[in-house]
């Protein structure tokens, strides 16, 4: 539970149904017995009835069941530890990505490189409770969300949301939220029905028509998403991502998993409608945790905002709502960065244009009559096999990604999508690898604390500064100022040239 000295502020914001806050807490009523979103639509609980938590885990140990109405599953992500304790953090990023599945918990914790006694004892300390109830418990509730968004069958949502049997699954499933599966379907489509007219209903009804999945990935306000949507416009790769102005779509190969997503902006409901098209439904949590992490959607902008428009070199120039624009994988990211290095955007787009149509294979997802890219980015194999003569840049850059390719096969395992897996600083003993390209493959890997002061847009947009005499600061300087937002200031200084 949280502290009573914070009980003011998170009363103002729920009674205000402050989306800002959305995922940062979440608000127990005790006379109910249900645990809410602070946008909760429901009419407030008297501040006697009601505690605060960190988490929806949190709320859940106190014997609390999430709220049908304002789905706490569905908020913004929000770290559910936030201390320096970087194994343990890994853990919660793997397990809420669907990573452990089927695997024996030693297993999972050699992946980690300790012992599972030991992750036991993390699990314990910081969350008091064990990796395994608290996998399950992340299991159930987005089980609860494909209940409520899809109409999948109970079997395959159990089997997707990483369950090893139905049985297993109701279990958990009634310990996590009170209800049985079905249950909990019946009640929320007399929920739906009560609160939309027939078209609405008929259009949800039609949810699911053909292999894919709806679902709605929330953020919290303020989001720019012309900012955003403008970066992806610039670097486009055709067929492997398409543009418009109220969307984002690519393609992806999530563990042999392939298929491409629509992302749609939503800005009156503080998120995106996304279709994932896949030839399989069993990664759609890892499909689903790569989309957030993608198009950044569980960054804190309220703090972000706070510390970057009060330095001066960011202030004349500022957008709330400054995100991350993400890449699939580590390796599409260190390929991107080397494919720019000591280029333009357009010079850099038109190789990785190249590559992507010479060596990526081609999506077979059943798409039925929606139009979305088709082209997987190369994997390392394709690439380290490749001559790479199609490329026209010097040959030590060619070694440089060949290179950067037999590190991924031979080094790392199975899927690259965390941010510290592969340890980017490991590259540097690559040829042709400095630490721009490390830096700037950690960056849109989702790294908010990469400054890129040694690249020239960055320069160029300090000199700017300096000219008009707002700020006599060195890049370096402004960096360490603005630390631990350093990513986000490198975007805002980039954008700044185009203003």
């Amino acid at each position: 539970m949280l502290p009573n000295l914070d009980a003011c502020k998170y009363s103002r914001a729920r009674h205000a149904r402050d989306a800002r806050f959305d995922g940062l807490f979440f608000v127990g009523v005790h006379s109910t017995g249900i645990y809410c979103r602070p946008i909760c639509p429901a009419t407030p609980a008297k501040e006697a009835h009601v505690s605060y938590y960190e988490s929806t885990l949190a709320a859940s140990e106190a014997g609390l069941r999430p709220c049908l109405r304002c789905r706490p599953e569905s908020a913004p992500g929000s770290p559910a530890w936030r201390g320096t304790q970087t194994t343990l953090a890994r853990a919660l990023r793997l397990i809420d990505a669907g990573e452990w599945r089927g695997q024996p918990l030693p297993e999972f914790a050699q992946r980690l490189g300790i012992t599972d006694r030991y992750l036991r004892q993390l699990f314990y300390k910081h969350l008091g409770v064990s990796p395994l109830k608290y996998a399950n418990y992340q299991r159930a509730l987005f089980a609860k969300r494909l209940l409520q968004e899809t109409t999948l069958p109970v079997t395959a949502i159990a089997d997707i949301a990483g369950f090893s049997s139905v049985r297993r699954f109701n279990t958990v499933f009634a310990e996590t939220t009170g209800l049985n599966p079905r249950q909990l379907r019946a009640d929320n489509k007399k929920l739906r029905n009560s609160m939309r007219g027939d078209a609405d209903r008929q259009a949800g009804d039609n949810l699911n028509a053909g292999n894919y999945l709806t679902l709605f990935l929330a953020y919290r306000p303020p989001y720019d998403w012309r900012g955003i949507q403008q970066f992806f416009e610039t670097r486009q790769i055709p067929g492997l991502e398409q543009v418009t102005r109220d969307t984002y779509s690519r393609s992806f190969d999530c563990d042999g998993n392939a298929g491409f997503f629509i992302a749609t902006h939503r800005e009156s409901k503080n998120g995106f409608e996304v279709k994932i098209f896949s030839e399989s439904h069993r990664a759609t949590l890892a499909v689903s945790q790569g989309i957030r992490r993608v198009l950044d959607l569980d960054a804190n902008s309220t703090e972000i905002d706070q510390h970057l428009h009060s330095h001066p070199a960011l202030a004349k120039n500022f957008r709330p709502g400054q995100r991350l624009p993400g890449v699939w994988s580590a390796f599409e990211a260190g390929a991107r960065a080397i494919l720019g290095q000591q280029v333009s955007v357009k010079a850099a787009r038109n190789l990785v244009t190249t590559l992507v149509e010479k060596l990526g294979a081609r999506t077979t997802s059943c798409s039925n009559g929606y139009d979305g890219p088709r082209l997987l980015f190369p994997s390392p194999n394709a690439v380290a096999r490749s001559r790479l003569d199609f490329l026209a840049m010097p040959q030590s850059r060619r070694k440089a990604l060949r290179a950067l390719a037999r590190y991924f096969v031979t080094q790392t395992p199975t899927r690259h999508t965390e941010m510290d897996t592969p340890r980017f600083d490991d590259w540097l003993q690559l040829p042709g690898v400095g630490p721009w390209t490390c830096q700037y493959a950690a960056m849109r890997m989702g790294h908010p604390d990469i400054f890129l002061a040694g690249d020239l847009g960055v320069k160029n947009a300090v000199k700017q500064i300096q000219t008009a005499n707002t700020s006599q600061n060195t890049a370096e300087a402004i960096g360490e100022a603005l630390s631990p937002w350093g990513s986000y200031a490198t975007l805002a200084l980039w954008s700044s040239l185009n203003q």
